[in-house]
C-alpha cells in the first residue's frame, strides 16, 4: 500500500507569522508544503510569488510543492526553482502539451519533481498525454482560488480511473477532511493537501495524524 503523505496547504496559514506556522507543521509531522501561487488571472485570487518561496525554503527543510495556478507558467518556473521549490505543478488548463513537456523535461534536468493538476470541470482525458512525463497528478477537487471550500464529490471517481493507469503519486487538494481524506484514499490518492483542516485545528499534530490515519 502507498504511504499518505500530508500536504499543509500554506493558502490557511496565518502569514503574518508565517515562519511560526511553518514551523508548527513541520514538527508536528508534515511530509511537504503545498503552496498554491495565484496570479488574479487563471483563478480569482492572488497569493505569493518567489520572493516569498524564497524566504520560505529559509525557515523549513520539508520539500516545497509549488502550485502554479497561473497563466503562462512556462514563464515563470525558473524563479520558483531558483527561490527553492522541490516539486512544480502546472495546470493543463493553462500549457500546451508541448509546453508541458518542454517544461517537465527542463525540470527533471535540474532534480525537480514535475506535477501536472487539473480542475473539477476538465476530463482525464485531457492530461493522458502528460501522465508519462510526470511524477505525480494533483486533482483538484474544488475550484481554485480560495480555501475553506466543501469537497466536490465528482473528484473520487476521477481519481478511481486515474489510479487504474497512473502509477505515480496521487494528490488531492481541496476540502480534505477526515471524511474526505478516506473517500480520497479509498479512491486511489496518497498525497493530501490540507489547509483550514489543519491550520484551524486546536492540535495541528492530531489532525495531521488523523488524515495521514485515515484506511
Amino acid at each position: 500500500m502507498r504511504k499518505i503523505l500530508v500536504a499543509p496547504s500554506l493558502l490557511s496559514a496565518d502569514f503574518g507569522c508565517l515562519a511560526q506556522e511553518i514551523r508548527k507543521v513541520e514538527a508536528a509531522g508534515a511530509d511537504l508544503l503545498h503552496i498554491d501561487v495565484m496570479d488574479g488571472h487563471f483563478v480569482p485570487n492572488i497569493t505569493i510569488g518567489p520572493v516569498v518561496v524564497k524566504n520560505i525554503r529559509k525557515v523549513t527543510k520539508l520539500p516545497l510543492d509549488v502550485h502554479l495556478m497561473i497563466e503562462n507558467p512556462g514563464k515563470y518556473v525558473d524563479s520558483f526553482v531558483s527561490a527553492g521549490s522541490d516539486m512544480i505543478t502546472m495546470h493543463i488548463e493553462t500549457i500546451s502539451f508541448a509546453g508541458f513537456k518542454k517544461q517537465a523535461m527542463r525540470l527533471k534536468k535540474k532534480g525537480i519533481k514535475v506535477g501536472v493538476s487539473l480542475n473539477p470541470a476538465t476530463p482525464l482525458a485531457k492530461i493522458k498525454k502528460a501522465l508519462p512525463l510526470v511524477d505525480f497528478v494533483l486533482v483538484m477537487s474544488v475550484n481554485p482560488g480560495f480555501g475553506g471550500q466543501a469537497f466536490i464529490p465528482a473528484a473520487l471517481p476521477k481519481i478511481k480511473k486515474l489510479r487504474e493507469i497512473f502509477k505515480g503519486d496521487i494528490a488531492v487538494d481541496g476540502g480534505i477532511n477526515e471524511d474526505t481524506a478516506l473517500k480520497a484514499v479509498r479512491a486511489g490518492a496518497n498525497v493530501l493537501a490540507a489547509g483550514s483542516y489543519i491550520f484551524s485545528a486546536k492540535n495541528i499534530k492530531t489532525a495531521i495524524e488523523r488524515i495521514r490515519n485515515v484506511r
